[in-house]
């Protein structure tokens, strides 16, 4: 039987609000298979990387029609009701740190008795290791689901890893390729998220945010143009600002695992997720995104043959500080445990500033996780 047919996804005109927009670069990937391309954007990149953590990508080789049935998808899935997508949910799943299906809104407190308001369909790269059972929306169409998530990695993350490569001063541009590679055993998954609209009452509660400042925690993530207005980083003078979308771009934030293995030189963007201005305050805000992790085997220590790091005594790490040698498969899962914890003992004050009990933050012994107010 046909998989029935999708109607093209509209996105919403963009803001009007003059919001204080951060200033980010926009790296060509055109440039990369021309002569001296590669250098040229390394240039560029180095200091968006080390000091910022966000930048866009353009020219990268995945058509605007290819993206936006990517959103009608997930406009799809999230207008399922709520018993049909929670065939796709299992609480005891996220417990134990395995993320992949669906998290409904409401599984974590925010604070002053209001809850999130986010779901997350996560669908794990097609590596052969996450065989799940998936809603006809997605399995209908799921060669295409696995072309665009192969495309998310082969035409973005493995350019943007061989440029990190070139940046370390590694003596193979291919090197970190190899601990990202598509079809070994790993955590990528391409996300569906969809924020519900809620009464600025309850956002005042929470201080205008949907979600508190916060770093992901993989290699790199892969934020598609969204026209709603939310997404704000820390910049290094500690403001916040507002990312704009952009025609024709993707946003690009470096995550925990890059940082670990480059000792700390690429920074882990703090980022977080506002109420959206006025003009879009009464929308939901659908996204779609690839979240980019080293291989499940590869060690998250400081990579040992980098000239660079050596010159700079980035030799060590907030894990190897412990005496911690994490894989990534080790990391992801007490991260992602410690993340979807039922956090009810935050509190946010009247500035919007959040609390937590330090065991909801722990990771590990004598590591927790930061919230950014």
């Amino acid at each position: 039987m046909p998989a029935k047919i999708i109607d093209q996804y509209d996105h919403v005109p963009e803001t009007k609000e003059d919001l204080d927009w951060a200033e980010l670069i926009t790296l060509d990937l055109g440039l990369y298979e021309q002569p001296g391309g590669k250098q040229e954007l390394v240039k560029q990149l180095e200091h968006a990387v080390r000091y910022v953590g966000f930048f866009y990508v353009k020219n990268f080789n995945i058509s605007q029609e290819e993206i936006d049935h990517q959103f009608a998808m997930g406009r799809e899935f999230y207008a399922l009701p709520l018993e049909e997508k929670l065939k796709y949910h299992s609480s005891s799943d996220l417990e134990r740190g395995q993320y992949n299906g669906y998290r409904p809104a409401g599984h974590r407190m925010l604070g002053n008795g209001v809850k999130d308001n986010v779901q997350v369909f996560n669908i794990p790269k097609f590596d052969g290791q996450h065989v799940r059972q998936q809603p006809a929306v997605v399995q209908d169409r799921i060669e295409e689901v696995e072309a665009f998530s192969r495309k998310c990695h082969t035409e973005v993350v493995e350019k943007l890893l061989r440029l990190f490569a070139i940046l370390l001063e590694l003596p193979d541009e291919d090197q970190l390729v190899r601990d990202h590679q598509y079809d070994v055993p790993g955590e990528d998954h391409l996300r569906y998220m969809h924020y519900k609209a809620r009464s600025a009452d309850d956002n005042s509660k929470v201080g205008g945010l949907y979600n508190p400042g916060h770093t992901d925690l993989g290699t790199v993530t892969l934020l598609f143009r969204q026209p709603v207005a939310a997404l704000q980083i820390l910049n290094s003078a500690g403001e916040w600002k507002w990312v704009r979308p952009q025609n024709g771009t993707i946003t690009i934030n470096t995550c925990d695992a890059l940082t670990a293995l480059t000792g700390g030189l690429i920074k882990s963007s703090i980022h977080r997720v506002h109420a959206p201005p006025k003009d879009q305050a009464h929308l939901d805000r659908l996204g779609v995104l690839y979240f980019a992790r080293p291989n499940n085997h590869v060690v998250l220590d400081p990579i040992p043959n980098s000239p660079l790091l050596q010159r700079l005594g980035l030799t060590q790490n907030t894990f190897t500080e412990l005496g911690q040698h994490l894989t990534t498969e080790e990391w992801v899962k007490v991260r992602q445990t410690q993340q979807q914890r039922r956090k009810v003992t935050s509190t946010v004050s009247k500035e919007g500033k959040y609390s937590y009990a330090p065991k909801d933050l722990e990771i590990l012994p004598g590591l927790h996780a930061k919230i950014y107010n």
